[in-house]
């Protein structure tokens, strides 16, 4: 794990690299990788990299060069099968100076240029300059796993790096807020296509490739997500036997490391099928790291410690007080370069301290949901939908409306509820799915911005871009399509989070259930294998029986639980009053002031609004650190 950075000037521009500027972009990033650096700088072009040394300690050091230095590497990630190339690249002419995953890639990409990216099975973001084409060819692996942000400028010049902090080092744009991407933001734990908050700076998508040449890019798009064909039916039994032999081969293949490795254990079914398959192919106890919080209904504890006892793990735990949580907010905001998505990213950070004190990777249980339906919201979905779709068939317009009316008179505890169902919402994907289990819903955002904030957005849809998503996969089954667009949308949020927080502390983290090679089998299951009766993520409970105890196969999921709410409604309504009702949060412009103080209020009175208030918090959090340049 390593950061990366660069910059590109056009010919028109007439500069040359200052290697002053790209060490400061190169050297912001200490995080990522405090273990070596390397700068190349030639004429216009500039290559920085730390590293985070895990495999081939000795060697490996970047930028890297081929054989005749017309090519060179800067590199972030982990490929697990490039060894298996090794052999043919040797018999083709290509000279090995090293046993790393680095050099692979490089060759590779001598002799498949951009198709090189088909032969690449992990996690990875990368950069080659090539001298005799005079281009940069960068790449991103399939999921996002691993983050790369670009800026291309007025005359065509080129910015990248693994943190859009980086990019501010060089002054590749000034940091603005970008309005279009407010609504996306608002709705969604964070933006849902290439766009992000800072105007200007964008990210390259996964799956997804980059030549920048004579001060144009190309983007194309490599890989995607197939769902059909359907795989040829068989038996349940065979379905499963076949998706526990990749899915122990993924997990197999994430143990290669030249440094002690661990995993995150929360004691959920992710998590403890991935210690299940380790134990198993380690020697010595697998060492695991849980984190919660002292209020018994807020950490998982029992639950992990059963799945360390299962499978005798040397087990460490951590328990966080709001004090830790919220001093380290603001510096957490910082590493995530845009506002957090999520209130777990704190206590993973935490976990991930924990983690570096003992190993320099861990494995996660990231991604298992998206691929297998394994939140509430699917199964709600769908049956919202199912339902939403006959009841609009046979009931008249007329009489929808009149319902749709008496709903409202109702007490406000049925209410709620009733106006989440199709009795007052249309049946489709955008009412009942996006906009149900939305941050913000439309209605919301539109009492919630102001008339200036409205004014400079282009499009107040924060569902635009997944309707493309929606339009651009071949999946026929509806869970299949949610399940697309979570892929694409929701999962990469995720594994920002994931990237960034284990990044602050300098150790990383690798996701099993993502091998894309799993997730295309998975892909192409019938439903029946992912829900099935009130069971989600089937075809995982039905592998791991006999293999985890049953306290863990038949939990019901959880996520991660923070309890954020009651603190900002009782001893921390101080952290409220300071980043969502200040005067200094108000002169921004950008939300009605009236409609904050109702939100607020209505949260201190028992309805729930965390996750909202702890949007607005990261929001003005992120103004300060990065708009307004302040420091902690």
């Amino acid at each position: 794990m390593c950061g990366i950075n660069g910059i590109i000037y056009s010919g028109k521009s007439g500069r040359t690299v200052d290697t002053d500027v790209l060490v400061r972009m190169r050297d912001i990033l200490h995080h990522r990788g405090p273990d070596e650096t390397g700068i190349f700088a030639e004429k216009n072009v500039g290559l920085g990299h730390r590293r985070l040394s895990i495999v081939d300690l000795e060697s490996g050091q970047q930028p890297m060069f081929n054989a005749d230095r017309s090519s060179v590497i800067v590199y972030n990630g982990e490929v697990y099968n490039h060894s298996d190339y090794r052999q043919e690249l040797k018999e083709k002419g290509y000279i090995y100076q090293s046993h790393c995953d680095t050099e692979a890639i490089l060759h590779l990409y001598e002799e498949f240029g951009a198709d090189c990216v088909h032969k690449l099975r992990g996690m990875f973001a990368f950069a080659i300059w090539n001298k005799d084409k005079n281009e940069l060819f960068i790449a991103r692996d399939r999921f996002g796993v691993k983050p790369l942000y670009y800026v291309l400028d007025g005359d065509g010049s080129f910015f990248f790096a693994s943190e859009i902090k980086a990019l501010l080092e060089a002054k590749a744009v000034k940091p603005e807020l970008n309005y279009n991407a407010l609504p996306d933001q608002l709705a969604n734990h964070g933006t849902s296509c290439d766009e992000t908050l800072f105007a200007g700076i964008k990210r390259l998508l996964p799956g997804h490739f980059l030549i920048w040449k004579d001060g144009e890019i190309r983007l194309e798009k490599y890989w995607d997500l197939e769902f059909e064909p359907k795989h040829e039916d068989r038996s349940d039994v065979e379905f499963v036997e076949e998706w526990l032999e990749i899915f122990r081969k993924s997990v197999e293949l994430r143990l290669m490391s030249d440094v002690p490795l661990g995993m995150f254990l929360s004691g959920g079914i992710d998590s403890s099928a991935i210690a299940a398959m380790m134990a198993g192919m380690v020697d010595g106890p697998i060492k695991t790291f849980s984190v919660g919080f002292a209020e018994r209904e807020a950490n998982e504890f029992e639950f992990a410690r059963i799945a360390s006892r299962a499978f005798k793990t040397d087990h460490h735990e951590i328990v966080i007080s709001p004090d830790e949580f919220f001093a380290k907010l603001p510096d957490l905001v910082w590493h995530e370069d845009e506002p957090l998505g999520f209130e777990a990213s704190i206590p993973l950070y935490f976990v991930s301290k924990l983690a570096e004190k003992h190993v320099k990777v861990v494995l996660t249980g990231e991604g298992s949901d998206e691929i297998l339906g394994g939140y509430g919201r699917y199964a709600k979905a769908l049956s919202l939908l199912g339902y939403g779709e006959k009841y609009e068939s046979y009931t008249p317009r007329f009489l929808r409306n009149a319902v749709r009316s008496g709903v409202g008179t109702l007490p406000n505890s049925v209410n709620r509820k009733l106006k989440r169902t199709f009795l007052t919402l249309d049946a489709n994907i955008e009412d009942l799915y996006f906009d149900n289990f939305a941050i913000f819903s439309k209605s919301r955002q539109a009492e919630l911005l102001s008339d200036d904030a409205k004014a400079l957005i282009e499009d107040a849809n924060p569902y635009r871009h997944l309707h493309k998503w929606l339009a651009a996969t071949d999946a026929k089954d509806l869970l299949d399509k949610l399940l697309y667009a979570d892929t694409k949308t929701y999962l990469h949020e995720l594994l920002m989070k994931q990237d960034q927080m284990s990044m602050a502390a300098s150790i990383e983290s690798r996701v099993p259930f993502l091998d894309h090679k799993l997730v295309e089998f998975t892909a192409k299951l019938p439903r029946r294998m992912k829900i099935r009766g009130g069971n989600t993520k089937w075809i995982l409970r039905e592998a791991m029986k006999g293999i985890l105890p049953g306290e863990i196969l038949e939990r019901p999921k959880m996520g991660f639980p923070v309890p954020l709410g009651r603190w900002l409604r009782n001893e921390y309504r101080h952290i409220v009053n300071e980043y969502v009702l200040s005067n200094r949060t108000s002169a921004r412009g950008i939300f009605n002031p009236d409609q904050v103080e109702t939100l607020v209020a209505s949260h201190n009175s028992g309805e729930d609004h965390t996750t909202r208030l702890f949007r607005l918090i990261n929001i003005e959090i992120w103004h300060r650190r990065f708009i307004d340049g302040e420091v902690n």
